[in-house]
């Protein structure tokens, strides 16, 4: 793909029968390489007919089917939903046996970290209040804020600060099945994240999700960075805040100590995320997020794709990359989970994308896949995990989530990322304490307009011609520098205490 700045359009690949606006575009323009000038008008990131495609066609994009027409489409025509449909849908699942290039010794980097008792490396040192149940979010909450009101983290300046971890759920559920599992895991990672010096659990003590379950059978066992009580062992609300004070009194103290010193890039655990996408996200952010995967990747990092109803369509050139048939075929076992459950749930895997993804040019969740399925670069796909469940491979790696943003970052630091990289067209705004994420915009339009919000602009790639390589370094250097304590944009603002959002699985009772 070669992009030229003066360009109306732009042909992603030479099988494709469609081009990308560059700018919003006029009917009788010249819509180059297209056969025709413009029909009618048509908006930046939206599809244009290179030729004429006639009804039952298959029409292309990057290389791969997008969708069928529904209706003869004349060269130099809008492509979208009112000619665009998913067709049939059938992929061949080829596997193979890829390998990691790593780089070699002399070019490792380092960053600026908090090295754990446990040897996982923190970006971030916070203490978090997590709660196993609804029932105890409120106080959780009211610990911390009478923390910040005492002004409790002004002794402590290697802190960065409080976090109550609340949640929905915890109760009225099952305590066998596959939503209690999900639950238990997500809770458990996020009691082990590196990001966190210490952690206080807070359960109200009647609830399904049992603090004792998960102390006990998942090693959340006490010490000096790890406590945990109940509402009702307790006393109730007063009694228990006085007492989660003074529990977060001993805990900062031990997590004071804790320092950033040198550790190794392959320690940057980078959960990946695309929300609010548009026709630019698979030409000029994404693609990029792909190349700074691949160095990470090569540094001996891990780098964590998510979203499996968001790479719904682009899943065998997945399987083509994974390092084994076994892994291959983990990823088809979960697309045909999905495919299940959505319709055992009145739903099906075509309702995205979502009517703002449609405003930004694109149709079906298969054109959307395609390019959200960039952000995972070109190296091998060494594993593939359930939703929260601990990532203990290196290298490019996929974790099963809902496409819905916040629950599919929840899952992947809970999974171990220490960093987010979030790829947004539309603008989308939100942060994941106690994990950094770094928000890159598809389009130079946006960047300007939401420039608080966005870290770094990748639609200079179109507008200044910038090419994917360097922007992908420009990211990949953003990565450590965040690692290494600099603060995003969505930190700045304050974000990251709403975005906890468990992936709720079966009945509520």
């Amino acid at each position: 793909m070669v992009l030229n700045s003066r360009a109306n359009a732009i042909l992603l690949h030479a099988d494709d029968n469609i081009v990308i606006a560059l700018q919003d575009l006029q009917k009788g323009d010249s819509a180059a390489p297209a056969d025709a000038s413009l029909k009618e008008p048509v908006l930046r990131g939206h599809k244009i007919a290179r030729h004429a495609i006639s009804k039952g066609s298959f029409v292309t994009r990057y290389g791969q089917i997008i969708g069928q027409a529904t209706t003869d489409i004349d060269a130099g025509s809008h492509v979208h939903t009112h000619n665009l449909g998913m067709g049939e849908h059938t992929q061949d699942y080829c596997h193979a046996e890829a390998s990691v290039d790593l780089a070699p010794a002399s070019e490792h980097r380092t960053f600026q970290g908090f090295v754990r008792p446990s040897g996982k490396v923190g970006t971030r040192n916070y203490i978090g209040i997590l709660t196993s149940v609804n029932c105890s979010g409120s106080v959780a909450r009211f610990i911390a804020e009478a923390a910040a009101k005492a002004g409790f983290l002004d002794d402590y300046p290697n802190i960065d600060g409080i976090v109550p971890i609340v949640h929905g759920t915890g109760c009225g559920m099952s305590a066998k099945d596959e939503g209690y599992a999900t639950l238990f895991r997500t809770l458990s990672g996020y009691g082990r994240h590196p990001n966190f010096g210490a952690i206080l659990l807070i359960g109200l003590g009647c609830e399904v999700m049992q603090v004792a379950d998960l102390v006990g059978r998942d090693a959340l066992q006490p010490g000096a960075n790890f406590r945990y009580m109940t509402i009702q062992q307790s006393g109730g609300t007063r009694r228990t805040v006085d007492v989660g004070l003074k529990e977060l009194q001993e805990l900062a103290n031990s997590a004071n100590r804790a320092e950033r010193s040198p550790a190794s890039v392959s320690e940057i655990t980078v959960g990946m995320q695309c929300g609010g996408s548009d026709g630019y996200s698979g030409i000029t952010a994404n693609p990029a997020l792909g190349i700074a995967s691949d160095l990470l990747v090569r540094h001996g990092g891990t780098t964590i794709l998510s979203e499996t109803s968001e790479i719904y369509g682009a899943e065998h050139l997945l399987t083509r990359r994974a390092v084994s048939v076994d892994v291959g075929e983990k990823l088809i076992e979960r697309v045909r989970w999905w495919e299940a459950y959505t319709a055992r749930n009145g739903g099906e895997m075509d309702n995205n994308p979502s009517p703002g993804n449609k405003r930004g040019g694109l149709t079906t969740i298969l054109e959307k896949s395609l390019g959200a399925a960039a952000k995972g670069g070109s190296a091998p796909l060494t594993e593939v995990y359930k939703f929260a469940e601990m990532i203990d491979k290196k290298g490019f790696v996929f974790m099963d989530s809902p496409g819905f943003d916040p629950c599919s970052v929840t899952g992947q630091v809970a999974s171990g990322a220490n960093l987010i990289v979030f790829t947004t067209g539309r603008g989308s705004v939100s942060g994941y304490q106690p994990t950094p994420c770094i928000k890159l915009a598809t389009n130079s339009e946006m960047y300007g307009r939401m420039s608080e919000d966005m870290d770094i602009n990748c639609g200079d790639v179109v507008t200044e011609g910038v090419g994917l390589e360097d922007k992908g370094m420009e990211i990949f250097n953003a990565m450590v520098r965040v690692a290494s304590g600099e603060k995003t944009k969505s930190e700045e603002l304050g974000f990251g205490g709403v975005e906890f959002v468990p992936w709720q699985i079966g009945a509520v009772m």
